[in-house]
């Protein structure tokens, strides 16, 4: 059973930085794309950054404050966070998916989330 665990967390005030790391381990596979997602309470989990072989995504939001980068490992992936504002916090959740292909000759989706770390900014 995989497992991914995520750090990095915690409370900081506006303006200030954190770096949330995640690994994921116990898994054959290596994942193509790593990202990190984001859910603030009664909002919908949005998209915060995705690395895709190098390719990398950013939510309009964070543009030019965060930056999202792999290990070494390809199976472990970072979330520079600066400058950070109150409407940054939220529960950061970190996402890994491959996709695989599978001996029936069709590509099945293989995916894993972690189970969230609190990052609250305050004003």
């Amino acid at each position: 059973q995989a497992q991914v665990v995520e750090s990095g967390g915690g409370l900081v005030q506006t303006g200030g930085s954190l770096r949330l790391s995640c690994t994921v381990s116990r898994s054959m596979f290596s994942f193509k794309t790593m990202g990190w997602y984001r859910q603030d309470v009664g909002k919908q989990r949005e998209l915060v950054a995705a690395d895709t072989g190098g390719d990398t995504t950013y939510a309009d939001s964070v543009k030019g404050r965060f930056t999202i980068s792999r290990g070494t490992d390809k199976n472990t992936v970072y979330l520079q966070m600066n400058d950070l504002k109150p409407e940054d916090t939220a529960v950061y959740y970190c996402n890994a998916q491959v996709s695989v292909l599978t001996p029936r000759g069709s590509y099945e989706k293989v995916e894993h989330w972690g189970k969230g770390t609190q990052v609250t900014v305050s004003s």
